[in-house]
């Protein structure tokens, strides 16, 4: 298996690092591109997402994931937040550029990462967790490249802040969230807000949903404290031609956990990944 890691493309906001890992097997059979956007306080190397990506590669895949720009981390600690300031300053819009910006670089002829021999650039295959999740359903719906979708403990909606107030957020600039590993305190900043209902009929994810005319797997855990499993069954009753895998106790990371140094996934888990390769397989 082939592995090239922190591989780094600018974002078109501030230049910020995308990170990006690829794992693939070397075999000049033209494979898939699938593409895994992680969730808001995630990033690419949290838990089990490399044994993941292993899974992926094996079953004929060229598995792709990466760290939105302003997701914290950094090149140096890309398993820390060490940078708070870029996490405050995140916002939808941003996330969508990092996503089209990685994709645009997998489609280019002239891409370094994989060889041609290697790569099918026509099927290109997204998995979005919890807010990467709806994330990807709004890139899926308004790029004609990606060919199959996939959601893991996805939101239903963006925003929905649930802060002290909108107005005390706005007049102070700035709330904290904590991180429950690290107990950082986490600054969002009002632009984040702001940003969102400056862009609501794009940040739409039920109208993304409803409009989606490709493959869609939806895989929600009946435990997950941090999106409510209805979200699942709402995103399924907008888009009834989708497919919806509920996992009964599931939680949110699906049995996951940072770190995570088993060499196997965790039961939860590996349903997860197997369903998706079965999906995209098909």
């Amino acid at each position: 298996m082939l592995i090239t890691q922190n591989y780094l493309l600018n974002s078109i906001h501030n230049n910020k690092p995308i990170a990006v890992d690829v794992f693939y097997v070397a075999n000049r059979v033209p494979k898939p591109i699938v593409i895994f956007a992680h969730g808001f306080k995630g990033f690419k190397d949290w838990g089990h997402f490399n044994v993941v990506a292993q899974q992926f590669a094996q079953a004929g895949f060229v598995f792709v994931k990466f760290n939105f720009s302003h997701n914290g981390t950094t090149p140096q600690q890309p398993t820390d937040f060490a940078d708070l300031e870029a996490f405050g300053n995140n916002n939808h819009l941003i996330e969508l550029d990092d996503l089209k910006t990685v994709i645009d670089q997998l489609s280019s002829p002239t891409q370094t990462w994989v060889p041609a021999t290697e790569i099918n650039t026509t099927q290109i295959y997204l998995i979005g967790h919890s807010r990467g999740g709806g994330v990807a359903i709004i890139k899926a719906a308004e790029d004609p490249r990606i060919r199959k979708l996939a959601t893991w403990a996805a939101v239903s909606k963006l925003g929905g802040w649930q802060f002290d107030t909108i107005d005390n957020w706005q007049k102070k600039g700035v709330v904290y969230v904590e991180n429950a590993r690290t107990h950082q305190q986490m600054p969002l900043y009002y632009q984040l807000c702001e940003t969102f209902n400056n862009n609501q009929p794009r940040l739409d994810v039920q109208q993304a949903v409803q409009h989606l005319k490709i493959p869609f797997l939806i895989i929600h855990g009946t435990n997950d404290s941090a999106v409510n499993v209805k979200a699942a069954h709402d995103m399924h009753l907008w888009n009834p031609q989708s497919q919806l895998l509920i996992i009964e106790n599931a939680d949110h990371v699906f049995g996951a956990k940072h770190p995570w140094t088993l060499p196997n996934l965790p039961k939860d888990s590996q349903l997860v990944v197997d369903s998706c390769i079965n999906f995209f397989r098909k």
